[in-house]
């Protein structure tokens, strides 16, 4: 009799227990609110870098499609020193084109927009074809963060560390740096139709050397741009 009773006894309770688990569960998902799932908005993303883009009144000056390629690679890179710049080389142009771009990124500002050269081996106008190879005299893509100065050869000079492994990161074995040279004038495109070329360096005007230098030199990003296939399929830095 008493089997039956604690039997029966325990049937009551498992059911009243049920009974208050399914009232709580009930109650809980009245009161409290999903975890929250953080979802990557690509569109989102772009909507900012536009609106930067446009803030930095780069319309008209350098294309969208290079500037966002440039900050979504540029927000990548960690233990920059001088977070706020941005240096920008768009090698789809001519180099009779203004194609070095310097952005103050928390200001808005253009800084600097400049002619630029590439590497003898990379075309003659229009730079079309790069390379990691020490021997090549081309340029050179993809992301870099700039180093130190010193004075060389081509005088005052700043070195490069290139980011991209296959791609870039011979530069600093290579002796890819920013410097000057006079035949990256509009004297000698006036002459030739085209700046002079390097061996795979960055050359700049003179006379903006010094200034365009120390402003990004010790820990700033670089990014040279072109419309390479080999490039976009391969960089680790590009989604």
């Amino acid at each position: 009799m008493s089997h039956i009773f604690f039997s029966y006894f325990n049937r009551q309770t498992n059911n009243v227990i049920r009974v208050y688990f399914v009232r709580f569960i009930f109650l809980l998902s009245i009161f409290v609110p999903p975890p929250l799932i953080p979802i990557y908005n690509e569109q989102a993303d772009s909507t900012d870098t536009h609106q930067l883009w446009v803030d930095c009144k780069l319309e008209g000056v350098l294309s969208f499609e290079v500037f966002n390629t440039a900050y979504d690679g540029f927000s990548r890179i960690e233990n920059l020193r001088k977070k706020n710049l941005i240096t920008i080389i768009d090698y789809s142009l001519p180099s009779t084109e203004k194609r070095l771009f310097v952005i103050d990124l928390a200001n808005k500002i253009l800084l600097y927009n400049c002619l630029v050269a590439h590497g003898k081996n990379s075309g003659e106008n229009i730079a079309n074809s790069f390379s990691n190879d020490p021997r090549s005299l081309k340029s050179s893509l993809g992301f870099f963060v700039t180093a130190e100065t010193y004075n060389g050869e081509n005088g005052y000079s700043l070195k490069l560390d290139g980011l991209e492994k296959n791609i870039n990161d011979n530069a600093r074995r290579r002796e890819i740096v920013i410097h000057g040279a006079e035949y990256v004038s509009e004297r000698y495109i006036n002459q030739y139709g085209r700046s002079g070329r390097s061996w795979g360096c960055l050359a700049v005007p003179l006379e903006i050397l010094k200034e365009l230098v120390d402003k990004i030199s010790n820990g700033s990003c670089l990014f040279i741009y072109a419309d390479d296939k080999y490039y976009k399929e391969n960089s680790t830095f590009l989604k």
